[in-house]
Formats: C-alpha cells, sequence, structure tokens
C-alpha cells in the first residue's frame, strides 16, 4: 500500500493555529455587528476593538469592511465549486450543478458554523440585499462566480470554453435561477435555511419547463 496516498495532512502549526483564530475571531465580530447595528453604523475600528486587536491587524486579514462583509459568501462558493468538481463525471452538466448545490445546503451549515452561527449567516443575506455597496460587490463576484463555474463546466466535458458556448449558457441559467431564488428568499416570510434549500429545489425544477415548454397563455385566457 502506498503510505502516501494514505497520510493524512500535516497539522498547522501554532502559528497558523493563532492566525486562522484571530481571523475567525475578527469575521465572526464582523457579521454580528453587520446583522444587529448594520454595516454602515460598523467600523473597522469598532470589529477591531471588539476582538482586542489593532485595526492595522484586522487588514492583514481583510482588505476592508466590504471583504469581512462578503467572505462567507465566499466560503460558501468555494464549498459549492468543491461539490461540482466532486460529482460524477457521467452527469449532465445542469444535473451536476443542481446536485452540488442540493446537497451544498445540506452540509452548508458545518462548513458556515465554523465560524459563525448560521443564523447569522443567512441574515447577511438581508444585510447585502439592503446595502447598495454590498449588493454591488456581491453581484459582481456573483459574475465572478459564473466565470469560474464555466470554466469547470468545460473542463468536465471536455471542451473549449471560448469555441462552445454551452458552458457559459448553462452556467448563465443555472445562475439567473440562484440569483432570482435569493432575492424571493431574502424577503420572504420564511428565512430559514430549509425555506431556502426548499426555494431552491422548486426554481431549478422549472427551469426545464420554463425553458422549453410553450410560454404562451391559452386562448381567452
Amino acid at each position: 500500500m502506498n503510505s502516501a496516498g494514505t497520510a493524512s495532512a500535516p497539522r498547522p502549526g501554532l502559528r497558523e493555529l493563532k492566525k486562522r483564530r484571530t481571523r475567525d475571531a475578527l469575521l465572526r465580530t464582523a457579521v454580528e455587528m453587520f446583522t444587529t447595528r448594520g454595516y454602515d453604523h460598523t467600523t473597522v475600528d469598532d470589529i477591531a476593538a471588539a476582538v482586542d486587536v489593532s485595526p492595522r491587524t484586522f487588514f492583514r486579514y481583510f482588505s476592508g469592511k466590504e471583504d469581512a462583509a462578503l467572505a462567507l459568501e465566499a466560503m460558501t462558493v468555494a464549498h459549492f465549486l468543491d461539490a461540482v468538481r466532486a460529482r460524477p463525471a457521467h452527469e449532465p452538466p445542469m444535473e451536476a450543478m443542481r446536485r452540488a448545490v442540493m446537497e451544498g445546503w445540506d452540509t452548508l451549515s458545518a462548513v458556515v458554523e465554523s465560524v459563525a452561527p448560521i443564523e447569522q449567516y443567512l441574515r447577511m443575506y438581508q444585510v447585502i440585499e439592503s446595502t447598495p455597496v454590498l449588493l454591488a460587490a456581491h453581484l459582481r463576484h456573483f459574475a465572478e462566480t459564473e466565470e469560474q463555474m464555466a470554466l469547470l463546466i468545460a473542463e468536465r466535458e471536455g471542451l473549449d470554453v471560448d469555441a462552445d458556448p454551452r458552458p457559459r449558457v448553462a452556467v448563465a441559467v443555472f445562475s439567473g435561477v440562484m440569483r432570482v431564488t435569493e432575492r424571493q428568499w431574502s424577503t420572504g416570510p420564511d428565512f430559514s435555511l430549509a425555506a431556502m434549500r426548499e426555494l431552491t429545489a422548486t426554481h431549478l425544477d422549472q427551469v426545464g419547463p420554463a425553458l422549453a415548454g410553450n410560454w404562451r397563455a391559452p386562448q381567452g385566457a
């Protein structure tokens, strides 16, 4: 047996553990303040003081407030991309993305709660949607994620993403559904993870019929 294949990953040293704990504490505090005080009423100095570090230390880990506000989102995007990479090669692209996002909702709590309570993560969606500067950054990151996903799908299918439009088209459709779902959920009456998962499944299940079916209303309707 190849021992290299079974060796566990090296444990991080004390220095790395301390850095990770500091970053997690800053992120957890930032999210708590953003969701209770509001983004505009929270400063870098506030976050740093609450963790008992200097603003200079904050900037070692985050480029600014915006970076901290979107850090949990970046974690979930990375989680989703990893899930797509892990899907069986025989699955069609739309099925692979659908299964990855649905299974991602089932394991999201473990990813997020390593840093912050899942409830605060969910409330950050409302903060982002109601804060113009964060919403603009969120949509910009959304577009960047679409390109990453298109490259990943093209690689899975053995395609040239610049010569074959299908990976970008499929990802654009999928991302559009996710954005509609996200907006509807963040303003709806049930602001739970279960509700987001159910709404995601409902909307993704409608993609095929909605795009391929007849859009015309019945005569006389």
